[in-house]
């Protein structure tokens, strides 16, 4: 999507604080973040949400999940993280670009 500001970053149009890449996601820093530790999980594949993923892309998205922990580890969040999917705008989603975030860091308030 052209005017998608998670494509652009996944292109390296937009310049972010990237943290990690490979072939199917980039991970960065939030740049509102909601803890000491707030990472982006986002598919280099553009994908509206969470509600308009295909059987056929269910391998990247157990990638993505699978990733957090790793990520979360490197980020030294030993004692525990928090992961949300912002689904439409009901559901918080900002960017139509699926994404997961990484939050921690100190103590997150309960859900």
């Amino acid at each position: 999507m052209a005017d998608c500001i998670f494509c652009k970053i996944a292109s390296k149009e937009v310049s972010s604080d990237l943290l990690f890449e490979d072939d199917k996601v980039v991970v960065f820093k939030d740049i509102h973040p909601k803890a000491k530790v707030h990472l982006l999980i986002v598919a280099k594949e553009h994908i509206p949400s969470l509600a308009q993923v295909q059987d056929t892309q269910s391998a990247l998205v157990a990638h993505m999940l699978l990733l957090m922990p790793k990520l979360a580890k490197a980020q030294g969040l030993t004692n525990g993280f928090r992961t949300v999917i912002n689904t439409g705008p009901g559901g918080g989603q900002i960017i139509d670009h699926i994404h997961f975030h990484l939050l921690g860091g100190g103590a997150l308030p309960s859900m």
